[in-house]
C-alpha cells in the first residue's frame, strides 16, 4: 500500500537561529553602536545620524559632493539631502558649484564645523576606545582585519552577480 502525501511524514522545516547568522548579528551590533553612539552627539551637539556621517566624510576628506557621501554611507540620497540642508543652515557647511560638473555641488566645512569637529571628534574615539578596551590589542586587528576579509569577500560575491 502507497500512502499518499497527506500520510506522509511532514518534511523538516527550515529554521534559522538569528543568534548563530552572521548578517543578524553584524547589523544588530552595528545598529546598537550606532544607536548608543548617537547618544553621545544628539544630546551634546545636537546632531542625527546622517548629520554626523556627513560632518565625519568631511572631517576625512576635504570635498565631497552629496553622491560621494551616499556612496560611502550607504544611506539614500533624501536622507543625505535632509542632513547637507540641515547642516548647511547651521553654519556647519558649505556648498559650491563643482568645477567638474555644475550640476553637483561640493562640500566643504566652514571654520564652525570645524570647530564642533574639534571637540566631538575626541569625544567620538574617547567613546570608541572604551568599547574596545575589552579587546586585546591583538583582538582588535584581528576584529579588523576578519572585517576587511569579509568586505572583500562581499565585494567579490557582488561583482560576480552583476
Amino acid at each position: 500500500m502507497n500512502m499518499d502525501e497527506s500520510q506522509a511524514e511532514p518534511a523538516t522545516k527550515p529554521e534559522l537561529d538569528l543568534n548563530q547568522f552572521l548578517p543578524y548579528r553584524l547589523n544588530s551590533l552595528a545598529d546598537r553602536i550606532s544607536q548608543a553612539l548617537a547618544e553621545l552627539y544628539e544630546a551634546r551637539y545636537q546632531l542625527n545620524i546622517a548629520q554626523w556621517r556627513v560632518l565625519a566624510w568631511l572631517s576625512h576628506c576635504d570635498e565631497l559632493t552629496a553622491k560621494k557621501i551616499c556612496a560611502y554611507t550607504n544611506m539614500d540620497k533624501a536622507r543625505v539631502s535632509r542632513a547637507i540642508q540641515s547642516l548647511e543652515e547651521r553654519g556647519l557647511i558649505s556648498r559650491t558649484p563643482s568645477p567638474d560638473d555644475q550640476r553637483q555641488q561640493d562640500l566643504h566645512l566652514t571654520p564652525d564645523g570645524q570647530s564642533l569637529l574639534t571637540k566631538l571628534i575626541p569625544e567620538a574615539q574617547a567613546w570608541e576606545a572604551e568599547l574596545v578596551a575589552t579587546l586585546t590589542a591583538g583582538e582588535y586587528r584581528d576584529l579588523l582585519n576578519v572585517m576587511r576579509k569579509l568586505e572583500r569577500q562581499l565585494e567579490r560575491i557582488g561583482d560576480s552577480k552583476g
